[in-house]
C-alpha cells in the first residue's frame, strides 16, 4: 500500500509553548514528521506558536505560521492555505484538542479538509472518559471502577474514598488529583470541572499503590500491531507517569504476565480504532494477584513516546506520519538500523531509566508532594547495561541544585511503595559503597564492580573523603575505561549502522577501528558540542535549539558533528541529527571519555546554557580545544570584581556592587550601596535564588538561600530594560537584535514579554547602545554569540550583565530577522571573519515581533503568581504584526491569556503604583469597562474623577463579597495588581491565587498594565502570513 496519491498538501499542528506535561518533544515528533513528509513529496504547512522549535524553521516546512494555536488562528491559516489534509496527532493534546474543535464548528468540512492520522471517532473514544470506558469493557478489560461527572449533583452520595479525578481532553493530569474527602473532593472537582474542555471528569476508585505499567503501541491499516517499548513506573499509581521515575523495558514481570499486558495493550488500539499511528497505553496492575487495568490512552505521539523513540532507537514519529499517509509497517525501512523495517519490532540488550526533573525551589508556598497532576518541568534519561548503571545515570543527569527539593534525591531516599526488587538493587549499590574507604584498597576489579553499578568517579571520591579528580586518576592507573556500545534497536541481531552511542564497563568498544571511529570522514575531524542537558526553568528548549543548529552548521562546514545530550524530548537527541550521539550524563567524567574517544579538532560550550560552561575549564585543563569565546572570557564576565575593572577602564556604567560572602558583610555592603539591591549568585541560568531587598533582614534571608560568593547590585526601579544579541568575531562586533522588555527591571528576562525592534529607544539611544556592546565584546574577546543585558534609568544607560554564549532569545531574534544566528556563531567559532559573513547592513526588522513568557502558576498551588528577578517561565510565544499592540494582544492571545475587549477591570496597586494606574485606568474606562478597586486605590481613582465601585479586601471586616468573590464568581474579566515593594501580602496573594484558578488575566506590573490597555485599544485584525514570506519581505527591504 504505497502512499496516498490524492494527498498533495498537508497541516500539521504544533503542541505551541513548553508548558509542563507537553514540552520540547512534540518538537522532535514534528520536526522527524516534517522530514518525511517532504521527502515524500507532500506540501507541508506548520502552525505553532512557540518560536523555539525547531520545526518552526523556516526551512523545515514549506509554509510556517507563528500563530495563536487557538481556533481563529488555526482557521485563519487553513483558510489559506487549503490543505488536503491536517494531521493533529504529533501536536500532543494541544493539537488533538484543535483538531476536534475545528471538526465541531465545521470548519475543515467548509474547506474541504481530511482529518489524517487519527479520526473524530477515534479520538473522541480515547479521550471521552466514558466512551473509553465503555470501549475497554466491550474489548473485555477491565477499568477502575469510575463514573462520570458533569456537575457537583452528579457525585454519587455511596463514593468511598480516596478517589481519582481525571479530567477530559486534558494533558499532564492537569486539572486531576486524589480526593481523600468530601471537603477535598469539592474542591478538586470544581477545578477538574473547569479545567477539561468538555466539562467533563471521571471519578474513579483509587488503584494507589498498584505497579503502573505504559506500552509504546503501533498500529497499520493491514491491522499489524508492533509493541515498540515496555515501560515500568517505579513509583506506583498515584503519581502522574511525568512525575514518576521510569523503566524500559520493564523489569518484575514474568514473561506470561507480561504477555497478558502485550494482549491487552492490542485488544485496546484495536478497540479504539487507531489504524495510522502510534498510541501510549497506561495498565494498573495488582502486584499480589495480578489483576489488571486500563487506566488511559493517548490517540498520538506523547511524551512517552518520544522516550520510547530515544529508549529504542525506534523512530515513532516518522513512522507515525508515514501511517498517515497510507504507508503499513513493513513498506517503512528503519532509518537507524537501516536494515530492518518498522515492522520489526525493537528488541533491548541494555536498561533505560527516566528521571524527573522538578522545579520546586522556583516556587515558594507550593504543594510539593506528587500526585496525579504532573509537576515535573525536565526529565533525564541513563543508558546502561544494569538497571542500577542506567538509574544512577539518569538521577546524576537532573543536575540538581544544591539544596533543591525533589523526589529521590538520595539512594537511600526511596519513595514508599517501590516495587521490592528496585528497592534490593538500589540497596546493593548503597551497601557496595559503604565497604569503600580508601581508592588505595581498590585494585581493578573493585573499579570495574563499582562502575558496572552506575557509581561515578565523584562518588567513589566523596566516600572516600578526596577529589573526583583524584579518584579518575587511580582508575585509570588500574586500566579501567569505559567502552562505548550501540543503540540499534535489534540488540544485535542483524546488522545495523546505528550511529546512536552509549557508555559502559567491562566490554569491548563496539565502533572502534584502530585508534579511528568508523565512519570517519575525511575532513577537518569532529567538533564535539555540549548539549543543555535536561528541561528546567532558565534552561529550555531555546538552547536544544542552538544546539541542533550548531551540529547542522558543523556538518555543512565539513565537520563530523557529535552530540552529548541526555534529554530524550529533543531534537538533537534524534539519530540523525548528528553524526554520531552520546547519550550521556553531561558531566565531566563522561564528557572527558568522550573526548578522550573522539579526539576531536574541537568542543563548543557556548550552546547548551550554563551547563556545557561549567565543563569548560576541566576540557581546557585535559587539552581540549574550545571552539570559539574562551573560558577566560567567560570567567572575565561572571566575576564581578574583574567584570566591574574591565567596565571602569571602558567608562561604562554599572548600578553600584558589591560581594559578600557572610550575612553580616551584605548588610553592610547593601547599606553602603543603598536600598533596595539585588543578591544573587554568579554563574547561574534563570536568576536562580536572587532576591530585591529593600531591608537588611531581607538580605540576611537572601544570603541563606545562596552559597559562596554572591553579587549586591543596586536595584534600578522603573528602569526601562534591554536584551541585546550579538555576534563577535574576537575583534568586531555586529548588534543583530535590540530588544526591549515590556516589563521594568525587576522582573527576570525571561518572564517579561519582550519587543524587536525597541519601540521606546530614540534613534540616538539605539546608536549608544550598540556603541557600548560593540566595545564590550572587543574588550571580552568574544567569539561567536554575545548577549548583553542593559537598563536606562534616568536617561542613564546601565550595562545589568553579559554573557558570552547563547541567550533564551537567539530563536525569537532569528526568527524576527530572518538572520541564523547559530549558524553565524559556528562560522565565527571555525575560524571566520564578520566580513565573510554576508549579513545586513541593518537587521532591524520592519513588522514588530513580541515574545511573551508562559508561566506554569496553575500547576502550583499555593505559589504566588508574581512576577520578580527569579524566572518561572516554562516556555514562550512568539506574534509578529504591522504593530505592537497587535502583536502584543496576538502574543498574549497564544500565550492563554487573551485579553478582554470590555468587562469590568478589578485595580488594586501598592502606595507606589497609585499615581502611574490612573491613566491606565482613564483609557480601560475610555474602552467601556466598569472599575472596581479596592480603598486605598479606589480613592485615588475616584479623586481622579473616574467612576469606581469600591470593594472590600479578604482580611477588611464588612458586608458584601470581597474582591476574592467577585473573580470566583466571574465578577472580573482583568485584574491589576501590584505586590508592595518588600513582598507580596496576604490580601494581594488572594487575589492573585484567585485570578489565576478562574483563568482571569492578572497583571502584577504597571509597565504591563500599560501595554495590555493599549493593544485592548489599538490591536487591528490581520491576516496571518508565513514566516517564509515575512522573512524574504525583510531581505528585500
Amino acid at each position: 500500500m504505497p502512499r496516498r496519491r490524492d494527498l498533495r498538501s498537508i497541516c500539521l499542528i504544533g503542541s505551541g509553548p513548553i508548558v509542563i506535561g507537553q514540552a520540547c518533544e512534540f518538537d522532535y515528533a514534528g520536526s522527524q514528521a516534517l522530514k518525511v513528509l517532504r521527502e515524500d513529496g507532500f506540501r507541508t504547512i506548520v502552525v505553532n506558536s512557540n518560536p523555539a522549535t525547531i520545526m518552526t524553521d523556516p526551512g523545515f516546512a514549506d509554509r510556517t505560521y507563528l500563530e495563536p494555536l487557538d481556533l481563529d488562528g488555526v482557521a485563519d491559516v487553513l483558510g489559506r492555505e487549503r490543505p488536503d489534509a491536517l494531521l493533529p496527532t504529533l501536536g500532543g493534546q494541544t493539537a488533538l484538542n484543535l483538531a476536534m474543535e475545528l471538526v465541531a464548528e465545521g470548519v475543515l468540512e467548509a474547506l474541504d479538509i481530511e482529518l489524517i492520522g487519527a479520526g473524530p471517532d477515534v479520538i473522541r473514544r480515547a479521550e471521552d472518559r466514558e466512551l473509553f470506558r465503555e470501549t475497554v469493557r466491550l474489548a473485555g478489560l477491565k477499568v477502575p471502577e469510575s463514573t462520570i461527572v458533569t456537575s457537583a449533583a452528579d457525585v454519587p452520595v455511596e463514593l468511598s474514598f480516596p478517589v481519582i479525578l481525571r479530567p477530559a481532553f486534558t494533558l499532564g493530569g492537569h486539572g486531576g488529583g486524589t480526593a481523600r474527602s468530601w471537603t477535598e473532593l469539592e474542591a478538586l472537582l470544581d477545578r477538574a470541572l473547569s479545567e477539561s474542555p468538555v466539562r467533563q471528569v471521571l471519578v474513579e476508585e483509587s488503584l494507589l499503590g498498584w505497579d503502573e505499567f505504559e506500552l509504546e503501541v503501533i498500529r497499520d491499516r493491514r491491522d499489524n500491531v508492533v509493541i515498540v517499548c515496555s515501560i515500568e513506573n517505579l513509583d506506583p499509581m498515584g503519581v502522574h507517569t511525568g512525575d514518576s521515575v521510569t523503566v524500559a523495558p520493564q523489569m518484575t514481570l514474568s514473561d506470561e504476565a507480561y504477555q497478558e499486558l502485550r494482549d491487552a495493550a492490542a485488544d485496546v488500539i484495536r478497540a479504539v480504532g487507531v489504524e495510522c499511528g502510534g498510541s501510549n497505553i497506561q495498565f494498573a496492575r495488582h502486584r499480589e494477584n495480578g489483576e489488571l487495568r486500563v487506566i488511559e490512552m493517548n490517540p498520538r505521539v506523547s511524551r512517552s513516546s518520544a522516550l520510547a523513540s530515544k529508549a529504542t532507537g525506534y523512530p515513532i514519529a516518522k513512522v507515525a506520519a508515514k501511517l498517515a499517509v497510507g504507508y503499513t509497517l513493513d513498506e517503512i525501512p528503519n532509518d537507524l538500523t537501516g536494515t530492518t523495517p518498522a515492522s520489526f519490532e525493537p528488541t533491548l540488550d541494555y536498561v533505560v531509566v527516566k528521571a524527573p526533573r522538578f522545579a520546586f525551589e522556583k516556587f515558594p508556598g507550593a504543594e510539593t508532594e506528587l500526585g496525579t497532576q504532573m509537576k515535573s518541568v525536565g526529565e533525564a534519561m541513563g543508558i546502561g547495561r544494569t538497571f542500577t548503571e542506567a538509574f544512577l545515570k539518569a538521577t546524576r543527569s537532573r543536575e540538581l541544585d544544591g539544596g533543591a527539593v525533589t523526589p529521590w534525591e538520595a539512594l537511600d531516599a526511596v519513595p514508599a511503595g517501590v516495587h521490592p526488587w528496585f528497592r534490593r538493587e538500589l540497596e546493593a549499590v548503597v551497601a557496595a559503597l559503604a565497604r569503600v574507604h580508601s581508592l588505595d584498597d581498590l585494585v581493578a576489579d573493585d573499579w570495574l564492580r563499582l562502575k558496572r553499578l552506575g557509581l561515578s568517579d565523584a562518588d567513589i571520591a566523596a566516600q572516600c573523603g578526596t577529589t573526583e579528580e583524584l579518584a579518575r586518576a587511580k582508575r585509570r592507573f588500574w586500566g579501567v575505561r569505559p567502552a562505548f556500545r550501540r543503540v540499534d534497536s535489534c540488540a544485535g541481531e542483524v546488522e545495523a549502522g546505528s550511529n546512536y552511542l552509549y557508555s559502559t564497563w567491562g566490554e569491548a568498544d563496539e565502533v572502534m577501528s584502530g585508534d579511528r571511529v568508523q565512519g570517519h570522514v575525511t575532513g577537518p575531524g569532529p567538533v564535539v558540542i555540549l548539549g543543555s542537558g535536561p528541561n528546567r526553568i532558565g534552561q529550555g528548549i531555546e538552547f536544544d535549539y542552538c544546539c541542533v543548529h550548531a551540529a547542522k552548521t558543523f556538518r555543512e562546514l565539513g565537520y563530523e558533528a557529535v552530540m552529548v545530550n541526555c534529554n530524550p524530548e529533543t531534537v538533537s537527541t534524534d539519530y540523525d541529527t548528528s553524526d554520531r550521539l552520546y547519550f550521556e550524563p553531561l558531566c565531566v567524567e563522561e564528557v572527558l571519555a568522550i573526548c578522550d574517544r573522539e579526539r576531536p579538532v574541537g568542543v563548543v560550550t557556548q550552546f547548551g546554557g550554563q551547563t556545557p560552561l561549567k565543563l569548560a575549564r576541566a576540557l581546557e585543563a585535559a587539552g581540549h580545544r574550545l571552539l570559539g569565546t574562551s573560558p577566560e572570557a567567560i570567567d572575565l564576565a561572571e566575576d564581578r570584581q574583574r567584570f566591574g575593572a574591565l567596565l571602569d577602564g571602558l567608562q561604562i556604567r554599572c548600578p553600584d556592587w558589591s560581594t559578600a560572602t557572610e550575612p553580616d558583610e551584605a548588610v553592610a555592603a547593601a547599606e553602603r550601596i543603598g536600598y533596595p539591591v539585588l543578591v544573587r549568585p554568579s554563574y547561574v541560568l534563570g536568576g536562580r535564588a536572587m532576591r530585591i531587598c529593600y531591608r537588611a533582614e531581607e538580605v540576611r534571608l537572601a544570603m541563606g538561600d545562596a552559597t559562596g560568593r554572591v553579587l549586591l547590585d543596586r536595584f534600578l526601579e522603573q528602569a526601562l530594560e534591554l536584551d541585546v544579541d550579538a555576534l563577535c568575531d574576537g575583534e568586531d562586533t555586529y548588534v543583530a537584535a535590540v530588544m526591549q522588555h515590556v516589563e521594568e527591571a525587576g522582573v527576570h528576562s525571561g518572564d517579561s514579554a519582550c519587543v524587536l525592534p525597541a519601540p521606546a529607544l530614540s534613534p540616538l539611544e539605539r546608536t549608544y547602545v550598540e556603541e557600548v556592546v560593540r566595545e564590550l565584546g572587543a574588550a571580552l574577546g568574544v567569539v561567536g554569540l554575545l548577549n548583553v543585558q542593559l537598563a536606562i534609568a534616568d536617561s542613564e544607560l546601565y550595562v545589568l550583565e553579559v554573557n558570552p554564549r547563547a541567550s533564551r532569545t537567539v530563536p525569537f531574534a532569528s526568527k524576527a530577522t530572518g538572520i541564523n544566528l547559530v549558524a553565524a556563531a559556528c562560522r565565527l567559532a571555525a575560524g571566520a571573519d564578520l566580513g565573510e559573513l554576508d549579513l545586513p547592513a541593518d537587521p532591524t526588522p520592519t513588522q514588530v515581533s513580541v515574545k511573551a513568557a508562559v508561566l506554569p502558576f496553575a500547576r502550583f498551588p499555593g505559589a504566588d503568581p508574581v512576577l520578580g528577578p527569579e524566572m518561572r517561565a516554562t516556555g514562550e510565544v512568539m506574534a509578529t504584526a504591522a504593530d505592537f499592540p497587535t502583536a502584543f494582544a496576538k502574543a498574549e492571545r497564544a500565550a492563554g491569556r487573551a485579553l478582554p475587549a470590555g468587562g469590568t477591570a478589578f485595580i488594586s496597586v501598592c502606595d507606589t503604583h497609585k499615581e502611574a494606574i490612573v491613566p491606565v485606568a482613564h483609557a480601560l474606562v475610555g474602552l467601556g469597562f466598569d472599575l472596581v478597586a479596592t480603598a486605598g486605590t479606589a480613592h485615588v481613582l475616584a479623586a481622579a474623577g473616574l467612576a469606581v465601585e469600591y470593594v472590600r479586601k479578604v482580611t477588611e471586616p464588612g458586608e458584601g463579597p470581597t474582591v476574592v468573590d467577585l473573580v470566583r464568581r466571574g465578577r472580573c474579566d482583568l485584574v491589576f495588581n501590584t505586590p508592595q515593594g518588600s513582598g507580596a501580602r496576604t490580601d494581594g496573594y488572594l487575589i492573585r491565587e484567585a485570578a489565576l484558578v478562574a483563568r482571569v488575566p492578572c497583571i502584577t506590573t504597571i509597565s504591563g498594565a500599560a501595554a495590555a490597555v493599549e493593544a485592548i485599544a489599538h490591536a487591528q485584525p490581520e491576516i496571518s502570513v508565513s514566516l517564509q514570506e515575512r522573512i524574504s519581505a525583510v531581505r528585500a527591504s
